[in-house]
Protein backbone atom coordinates (compact mmCIF):
# COMPACT_ATOMS: atom_id res chain seq x y z
CA UNK A 1 0.00 0.00 0.00
CA UNK A 2 1.03 3.25 -0.56
CA UNK A 3 -0.34 7.02 1.04
CA UNK A 4 -0.03 10.74 -0.21
CA UNK A 5 -1.01 13.51 2.08
CA UNK A 6 -2.11 16.93 0.19
CA UNK A 7 -2.65 19.84 2.64
CA UNK A 8 -5.60 22.15 1.52
CA UNK A 9 -7.63 25.32 2.07
CA UNK A 10 -6.70 28.07 4.59
CA UNK A 11 -6.84 25.97 7.23
CA UNK A 12 -4.39 23.30 6.30
CA UNK A 13 -6.48 20.19 6.36
CA UNK A 14 -4.39 17.10 5.66
CA UNK A 15 -6.36 15.56 2.72
CA UNK A 16 -5.22 11.85 2.13
CA UNK A 17 -5.02 8.82 -0.97
CA UNK A 18 -4.35 5.66 -0.22
CA UNK A 19 -3.96 2.87 -2.81
CA UNK A 20 -2.91 -0.94 -3.57
CA UNK A 21 -0.45 -2.19 -5.89
CA UNK A 22 -3.73 -2.19 -8.51
CA UNK A 23 -3.23 1.41 -8.34
CA UNK A 24 -7.02 1.70 -6.54
CA UNK A 25 -7.54 3.76 -3.98
CA UNK A 26 -9.59 5.84 -1.03
CA UNK A 27 -9.87 9.43 -0.32
CA UNK A 28 -9.95 10.26 3.03
CA UNK A 29 -11.61 13.80 4.28
CA UNK A 30 -11.45 15.72 0.26
CA UNK A 31 -11.43 19.40 2.06
CA UNK A 32 -10.82 21.70 -0.16
CA UNK A 33 -8.98 22.85 -3.83
CA UNK A 34 -10.98 19.93 -5.51
CA UNK A 35 -9.03 20.04 -9.08
CA UNK A 36 -5.11 19.89 -6.90
CA UNK A 37 -6.87 16.36 -5.37
CA UNK A 38 -8.42 15.02 -8.95
CA UNK A 39 -5.14 16.30 -10.39
CA UNK A 40 -2.72 14.53 -7.88
CA UNK A 41 -4.70 11.40 -8.11
CA UNK A 42 -4.12 10.90 -11.69
CA UNK A 43 -0.89 11.86 -11.97
CA UNK A 44 -1.00 8.85 -9.69
CA UNK A 45 -2.87 6.66 -11.82
CA UNK A 46 -4.92 5.88 -9.01
CA UNK A 47 -8.65 4.65 -9.66
CA UNK A 48 -10.23 5.69 -6.43
CA UNK A 49 -12.82 3.70 -5.06
CA UNK A 50 -14.66 5.59 -2.57
CA UNK A 51 -14.56 8.80 -0.05
CA UNK A 52 -14.26 8.00 3.70
CA UNK A 53 -14.93 11.08 6.26
CA UNK A 54 -13.37 11.03 9.18
CA UNK A 55 -16.44 14.04 10.11
CA UNK A 56 -18.31 16.41 8.57
CA UNK A 57 -16.70 20.15 9.84
CA UNK A 58 -16.29 22.42 6.18
CA UNK A 59 -12.85 21.97 6.17
CA UNK A 60 -12.98 18.50 5.96
CA UNK A 61 -15.99 18.24 3.23
CA UNK A 62 -15.31 21.19 0.87
CA UNK A 63 -14.33 19.32 -1.73
CA UNK A 64 -16.35 16.25 -1.56
CA UNK A 65 -18.91 16.91 -4.54
CA UNK A 66 -16.48 18.02 -6.66
CA UNK A 67 -14.03 14.92 -6.04
CA UNK A 68 -16.99 12.60 -6.32
CA UNK A 69 -18.56 13.77 -8.98
CA UNK A 70 -14.93 13.26 -11.13
CA UNK A 71 -15.22 9.44 -10.40
CA UNK A 72 -19.13 8.96 -9.64
CA UNK A 73 -17.67 7.23 -6.25
CA UNK A 74 -19.72 7.18 -2.88
CA UNK A 75 -19.07 8.84 -0.03
CA UNK A 76 -19.11 7.44 3.63
CA UNK A 77 -20.18 9.19 6.81
CA UNK A 78 -21.49 8.19 10.50
CA UNK A 79 -24.96 8.15 10.72
CA UNK A 80 -25.02 11.05 13.39
CA UNK A 81 -23.30 13.89 11.01
CA UNK A 82 -25.46 12.84 8.14
CA UNK A 83 -27.33 16.17 7.94
CA UNK A 84 -24.16 17.97 8.80
CA UNK A 85 -23.16 17.77 5.23
CA UNK A 86 -25.87 20.42 4.31
CA UNK A 87 -25.68 22.79 7.81
CA UNK A 88 -23.73 25.61 7.94
CA UNK A 89 -24.82 25.53 11.68
CA UNK A 90 -23.29 22.07 12.26
CA UNK A 91 -20.77 21.71 9.83
CA UNK A 92 -19.00 25.48 11.08
CA UNK A 93 -18.87 26.85 8.33
CA UNK A 94 -21.27 29.52 9.00
CA UNK A 95 -19.05 30.28 12.12
CA UNK A 96 -16.50 31.74 10.07
CA UNK A 97 -18.85 33.35 7.78
CA UNK A 98 -18.71 30.67 5.11
CA UNK A 99 -21.53 28.37 3.36
CA UNK A 100 -19.59 25.03 2.96
CA UNK A 101 -21.83 22.17 2.24
CA UNK A 102 -21.99 18.69 0.14
CA UNK A 103 -24.63 16.45 -1.04
CA UNK A 104 -25.78 13.61 1.31
CA UNK A 105 -23.88 10.33 1.81
CA UNK A 106 -24.12 7.59 0.28
CA UNK A 107 -23.48 5.13 3.05
CA UNK A 108 -23.90 6.05 6.55
CA UNK A 109 -21.57 4.42 8.89
CA UNK A 110 -23.93 3.02 12.45
CA UNK A 111 -21.83 1.12 14.41
CA UNK A 112 -18.33 0.11 14.97
CA UNK A 113 -16.81 -2.66 12.69
CA UNK A 114 -15.17 -3.94 9.42
CA UNK A 115 -15.38 -2.00 6.50
CA UNK A 116 -14.56 -3.32 3.07
CA UNK A 117 -14.03 -1.36 -0.02
CA UNK A 118 -13.06 -3.43 -2.85
CA UNK A 119 -9.49 -5.57 -1.43
CA UNK A 120 -9.46 -2.45 1.42
CA UNK A 121 -10.10 -3.58 4.86
CA UNK A 122 -10.79 -0.85 7.67
CA UNK A 123 -11.35 -1.19 11.48
CA UNK A 124 -14.16 1.87 12.18
CA UNK A 125 -13.55 3.05 15.70
CA UNK A 126 -16.03 5.51 16.82
CA UNK A 127 -14.06 8.27 18.34
CA UNK A 128 -16.55 11.08 19.43
CA UNK A 129 -15.57 14.39 21.17
CA UNK A 130 -14.16 16.71 18.55
CA UNK A 131 -17.40 16.11 17.35
CA UNK A 132 -20.46 13.65 18.06
CA UNK A 133 -19.57 11.44 14.99
CA UNK A 134 -16.06 11.55 14.55
CA UNK A 135 -14.75 8.31 13.65
CA UNK A 136 -11.30 6.36 12.83
CA UNK A 137 -10.18 4.03 10.27
CA UNK A 138 -7.35 1.88 11.34
CA UNK A 139 -6.06 -0.07 8.44
CA UNK A 140 -4.31 -3.12 10.43
CA UNK A 141 -1.65 -4.60 7.69
CA UNK A 142 -0.38 -1.14 6.85
CA UNK A 143 -0.15 -0.34 10.21
CA UNK A 144 -1.82 3.15 9.83
CA UNK A 145 -4.98 5.07 11.27
CA UNK A 146 -6.90 7.81 9.65
CA UNK A 147 -7.97 9.62 13.19
CA UNK A 148 -9.21 13.08 11.62
CA UNK A 149 -9.19 15.70 14.28
CA UNK A 150 -9.43 13.17 17.24
CA UNK A 151 -5.20 13.25 17.45
CA UNK A 152 -2.75 15.40 16.10
CA UNK A 153 1.15 15.31 16.44
CA UNK A 154 1.12 16.68 20.62
CA UNK A 155 -2.41 17.61 20.39
CA UNK A 156 -6.22 17.07 20.81
CA UNK A 157 -8.51 18.25 18.70
CA UNK A 158 -10.66 21.33 19.75
CA UNK A 159 -14.09 20.93 21.54
CA UNK A 160 -14.99 24.19 21.53
CA UNK A 161 -17.26 23.62 18.11
CA UNK A 162 -20.95 22.59 17.58
CA UNK A 163 -21.36 19.41 19.72
CA UNK A 164 -17.62 19.16 21.20
CA UNK A 165 -17.08 17.42 24.24
CA UNK A 166 -13.08 17.72 25.96
CA UNK A 167 -14.74 14.79 28.13
CA UNK A 168 -15.52 12.59 25.81
CA UNK A 169 -12.69 13.07 23.64
CA UNK A 170 -10.09 11.75 25.79
CA UNK A 171 -11.58 9.07 26.56
CA UNK A 172 -12.59 7.97 22.43
CA UNK A 173 -8.36 8.45 22.55
CA UNK A 174 -7.55 6.76 25.31
CA UNK A 175 -9.67 3.72 24.74
CA UNK A 176 -9.41 3.51 21.09
CA UNK A 177 -6.20 4.50 19.67
CA UNK A 178 -4.08 4.51 22.77
CA UNK A 179 -4.67 0.35 22.37
CA UNK A 180 -3.38 -0.04 18.59
CA UNK A 181 -0.18 -1.01 18.27
CA UNK A 182 2.84 1.94 19.82
CA UNK A 183 4.64 1.44 15.97
CA UNK A 184 0.74 2.45 14.27
CA UNK A 185 1.07 5.63 12.14
CA UNK A 186 -1.23 8.49 12.71
CA UNK A 187 -2.56 10.29 10.23
CA UNK A 188 -4.08 13.22 11.06
CA UNK A 189 -6.23 16.01 10.14
CA UNK A 190 -3.83 18.48 10.46
CA UNK A 191 -0.25 18.97 11.06
CA UNK A 192 2.59 15.71 10.77
CA UNK A 193 2.19 12.39 11.06
CA UNK A 194 2.74 10.84 14.39
CA UNK A 195 2.36 7.52 15.73
CA UNK A 196 1.05 6.29 18.83
CA UNK A 197 4.00 5.49 20.68
CA UNK A 198 5.24 9.13 20.09
CA UNK A 199 1.73 10.36 21.58
CA UNK A 200 1.96 8.25 24.24
CA UNK A 201 5.21 8.94 25.42
CA UNK A 202 4.63 13.19 25.07
CA UNK A 203 1.59 14.59 24.06
CA UNK A 204 0.91 16.81 26.59
CA UNK A 205 -2.90 16.49 26.24
CA UNK A 206 -2.62 12.39 27.37
CA UNK A 207 -0.33 12.20 30.34
CA UNK A 208 -2.80 11.48 32.65
CA UNK A 209 -3.36 8.41 30.56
Amino acid sequence: MSWERLTVGPVQENTYVLWNKKKEGIIFDPGSEGKKIISLIEKRGVKPLAILLTHAHFDHIGAVDEVRENWGIPVYIHKKEEDWLGDTSKNGSAHFMQRIVAKDADHLITEEGELKIGSFTFKVFETPGHSPGSVSYYAEEEEVVFSGDALFSGSIGRTDLYGGNHELLLKSIHDKLLHLPEETLVLSGHGPETSIGAEMDSNPFLSGF
